[in-house]
């Protein structure tokens, strides 16, 4: 797990509670994909939430990019979101997980 993605996704407010919903249930789909390592989704406030998660290499960054949970927030866009998610790659420098 040396990589990953930090997207911060901004709801407009009549669709919160969906694009929470949503991000909750995308965890099963992240749960079914082999080549993602660790996937957190996070709310910072009321529109504002957020996806962490690390792959042990850059096929399976590009995959997952490529795959449903990626495919369900671009979907979402247009109706739910306030603007398209920023989506950055990160390197992960060190972590502590049990």
């Amino acid at each position: 797990m040396t990589i990953g993605l930090l997207a911060r996704i901004e709801a407009k407010p009549e669709y919160a509670d969906d694009v929470e919903t949503l991000l909750r249930d995308a965890l099963q789909l992240a749960r079914e994909e082999d080549h993602t390592v660790t996937w957190f989704a996070f709310r910072l406030d009321a529109t504002s939430f957020g996806v962490f998660d690390t792959f042990a290499d850059e096929q399976g960054r590009t995959r997952h990019l490529q795959g449903r949970i990626a495919a369900a927030l671009t979907e979402a866009a247009g109706t739910m979101l306030a603007s398209p998610p920023d989506i950055r790659s990160v390197d992960v420098l060190a972590a502590k997980l049990p």
